[in-house]
């Protein structure tokens, strides 16, 4: 099968008759080119299938230069939700993507992160997760424009995204005491991400400030394996546990399923599961998840803000927070009666 050449500017110019820098202005938003020039142009660019190329331009246009986008484990639900909300909304605003998944090892990482930089890629995304904070660092020293999610305290001098989580995790372990809870833990993960800590801690606090024991387990990577293990190990005890905050809803999904089809338990009669993410299945018949709604459309309009603001070089860089409203569900149940 024959490879057919791509066209240049340059076999546009000669086909039509013009020169050079006509095509180029041809194709420049509000450049100045006669009626019947760019008639000419745009029926040889037409007929030898010519596509401006954009990356080239880019090396000078910081507006046309690729947006790198920085995350691991691409597949789980919610990072592909929040991979889908953010690449939807810069495509709206004309901003080209690339997407390095950094779940590999060091050395793969950093050569995917010197390939950004070698195609002058204009800012890097990093989202929440486990890139390693040297792939960062490589961005900064680059002079990159960085936005980071939900890894907020780790560096000076990027942009951050960040979601509040203190108020409301205080408010569903409120509501867990109120509905009987006694017996509390946090299921985690081992992969110590900024997000995950920060959720495992306000949780643990929560249980401190009202007196009640809380344990933390992490039983492997954050996954739906990870929590059907840790059901396992919690729910097998002469005293078993009665509530539970898990980290992510892939984490609870795996933790719900367990407790129900292994151990016989009523979720919520017998036991109270909190999730966090909002992802899609967290709201399936099967499991109904009482959770917290990460703001993904915010979170993609943010970004795409801070991308264009970036444009005036004199700028400080900024912080946006948000908030994680709680959905209540089925897997929590309500406040125990205080009537005989």
């Amino acid at each position: 099968m024959s490879v057919k050449n791509i066209a240049n500017a340059t076999q546009v110019a000669k086909l039509a008759g013009v020169s050079r820098s006509a095509v180029s202005r041809t194709f420049t938003p509000g450049a100045s080119v006669s009626a019947a020039t760019r008639e000419r142009v745009l029926k040889a660019a037409k007929e030898l299938n010519y596509h401006v190329n954009h990356l080239a331009r880019g090396l000078s246009h910081e507006r046309s230069r690729p947006v790198c986008i920085l995350g691991a484990d691409l597949k789980a639900p919610y990072q592909a939700s929040l991979l889908n909300a953010i690449t939807k909304r810069l495509q709206e605003v004309g901003r080209a993507v690339m997407v390095i998944n950094s779940f590999g090892d060091q050395e793969s990482s950093e050569a995917a992160i010197r390939q950004t930089l070698n195609y002058r890629a204009s800012a890097t995304i990093v989202l929440s997760g486990t890139p390693p904070a040297s792939l960062i660092e490589t961005c900064l020293q680059a002079g990159q424009h960085v936005i980071l999610v939900n890894r907020e305290g780790q560096f000076e001098g990027p942009d951050h995204i960040t979601v509040n989580v203190q108020s409301s995790i205080i408010k569903a372990h409120q509501l867990m005491s109120e509905a009987g809870c006694q017996n509390f833990a946090v299921v985690s993960s081992t992969i110590q991400s900024p997000s995950l800590v920060k959720r495992e801690n306000a949780f643990i606090q929560a249980t401190k400030d009202s007196g009640q024991a809380c344990e933390l387990r992490r039983d492997g990577p954050t996954s739906y394996e990870t929590g059907a293990k840790s059901a396992r190990q919690l729910l097998s005890r002469e005293t078993p546990i009665d509530a539970v905050f898990c980290v992510t809803d892939l984490i609870a999904c795996g933790f719900m399923d367990v407790a129900r089809h292994e151990f016989g338990l009523r979720i919520p009669e017998d036991l109270c599961i909190l999730g966090f993410d909002n992802i899609e299945q967290a709201g399936w018949y099967g499991y109904q998840l009482t959770t917290f709604s990460q703001p993904l459309s915010e979170i993609a309009d943010a970004i795409s803000e801070l991308l264009e603001s970036a444009l005036d070089n004199h700028r400080k860089a900024e912080t946006r927070a948000f908030d994680a409203p709680l959905t209540w569900r089925n897997s929590i149940r309500h406040r125990k009666s205080t009537h005989s």
